[in-house]
């Protein structure tokens, strides 16, 4: 049996109407928190129907699920890492942090709030996030550092705990983000190259 052609005007569609919850969610859930928040409360907040919301996302957790991947750009990632292989190095991390910065920056920071206060104190959430889109993130990023050391790109360094010792420099600063430190609002836009200087200088 031939396969279905997918429809890209489809396809764009269902993007923006997730897109569409997604953004309700996250305001919902800022304004009532996450376990007061309901179903109802996020199809009025997107100007849907109750059941358009079981149409693209199975319940609440699921919701925040979509949120994290979203905050994640799960997506794009592996396309945004594997340039690393692929241009200089020092451009591509230069780019791939101002990209990450400035779409963190953005509205999104409110979001990070959300997933950042469910996640530790809800051990299902934490799991499922871990399970779904941290872990498999890490996965992406040690397989495209690993061909850079492999190609001498880079020294042999511990990849998997690199990837998470720049999580978490990445998870440091959006928290004094939402703690509205005054010296790194001001210099935010000078964190790419600074941390390009911080990662790559010690890496090669």
């Amino acid at each position: 049996m031939p396969e279905r052609k997918t429809d890209p005007i489809q396809e764009l569609l269902i993007r923006a109407r997730r897109d569409q919850i997604l953004d309700a969610a996250t305001a919902v859930f800022a304004d009532k928190g996450f376990q007061r928040a309901t179903i109802h409360d996020i199809a009025q907040a997107a100007g849907v129907a109750d059941g358009t919301i079981y149409n693209y996302f199975e319940n609440k957790p699921a919701l925040l699920l979509g949120i994290m991947n979203r905050l994640n750009e799960t997506e794009r990632r592996e396309g945004d890492l594997a340039q690393g292989t692929q241009i200089d190095l020092r451009a591509f991390f230069e780019a791939y942090f101002r990209q990450r910065l400035g779409f963190l920056a953005l509205d999104h920071l409110k979001a990070f709030q959300i997933v950042l206060s469910e996640v530790l104190v809800n051990p299902e959430l934490r799991a499922l996030y871990m399970q779904q889109v941290v872990e498999p993130t890490f996965a992406m990023a040690e397989i495209q550092f690993n061909r850079l050391v492999e190609a001498g790109r880079i020294r042999q360094v511990n990849v998997p705990l690199t990837m998470r010792v720049m999580a978490a420099t990445f998870l440091g600063l959006l928290f004094l983000r939402v703690l509205d430190d005054s010296s790194l609002n001001a210099q935010w836009d000078d964190l790419p190259d600074l941390l390009t200087m911080l990662f790559l200088d010690g890496l090669v």
